[in-house]
């Protein structure tokens, strides 16, 4: 199977309901988001990241690749977005949890920066919507490098 290059590609390749969840969270954080991430392909699957341009020292697993923030992932069971912004802090993963237990009749089913949607009619758009705009590329900078990259400095 061929891996998909580009986000079109990436959402033409997945089921209707599929496409359609995808291709709506996609636009929750394209839409969302602060100015200055880009939508690619990272790590097979729709990203928003940080280019070399603003952060050229790349993500510290592989500086080839752009910094990753989120991901949206279609996969077997369901779909999944990937928030590093909600890993790399418990302040904001707190109040994320907090807004989406007030705000979404559905459980929250997640692991640390991982969001996980069997039921694509239970994504909670607009508690995506809030989460998106939390985070500006210069924060999320700051809070990566504080998080993943302690000992780079020395």
């Amino acid at each position: 199977m061929k891996l998909p290059n580009d986000v079109v590609t990436y959402i033409a390749s997945l089921t209707p309901d599929r496409q359609n969840a995808v291709t709506k969270l996609i636009n929750v954080f394209a839409t969302h988001m602060p100015k200055g991430f880009q939508l690619c392909i990272n790590y097979n699957a729709p990203s928003f990241v940080v280019p070399h341009s603003l952060y050229p020292a790349g993500y510290h697993c592989k500086p080839s690749l752009p910094l990753p923030c989120v991901s949206v992932v279609s996969q077997k069971s369901g779909i999944s977005l990937h928030h590093m912004g909600l890993y790399a802090s418990a302040e904001m993963l707190l109040a994320f949890k907090e807004d989406y237990k007030a705000n979404s009749p559905y459980k929250l089913t997640m692991g640390k920066g991982c969001i996980k949607y069997t039921n694509v009619a239970q994504i909670p758009y607009e508690v995506l919507e809030r989460l998106a705009t939390k985070l500006t590329v210069a924060q999320w900078i700051e809070q990566y490098e504080k998080s993943f990259k302690k000992n780079s400095s020395k």
